[in-house]
């Protein structure tokens, strides 16, 4: 079975910077990630984009990341990164990937993890 993970969340002081990673599981040896976003959700608000990455090269930010937040990945499909710089309170949210991923055996399909929390101190 197909499964988003996210891990490298935590408490960090603003200004600082955290490195979040988005690791699929259960997808075999040949994969191909079709695109992944980064969202992220603050208690009482709605779920926010804040990263994308649509696998032709092309990544998006939201405004409030633009310029902190960067999606990366090393020499492989997995796992990818959401490396966030100059971090600030207004950051802390639960931060979720979703991503498309096609297997020979499921074909594509939409997925997402469970989330990790983010928290900036003041």
């Amino acid at each position: 079975q197909v499964q988003l993970e996210e891990s490298g969340g935590g408490l960090v002081q603003a200004g600082g910077s955290l490195r979040l990673a988005c690791t699929a599981s259960g997808t075999g040896r040949f994969f191909r990630i079709n695109y992944i976003n980064w969202y992220r959700q603050a208690p009482g608000t709605q779920r926010e984009l804040v990263a994308s990455d649509t696998g032709r090269g092309i990544t998006n930010y939201a405004d409030s990341v633009k310029g902190r937040f960067i999606i990366s990945r090393d020499n492989a499909e997995n796992p990818v990164y959401l490396e966030m710089r100059s971090l600030k309170p207004e950051d802390t949210a639960v931060y979720y990937c979703n991503a498309n991923l096609w297997t020979p055996s499921t074909g594509s399909n939409t997925y997402w993890g469970q989330g990790t929390q983010v928290t900036v101190s003041s």
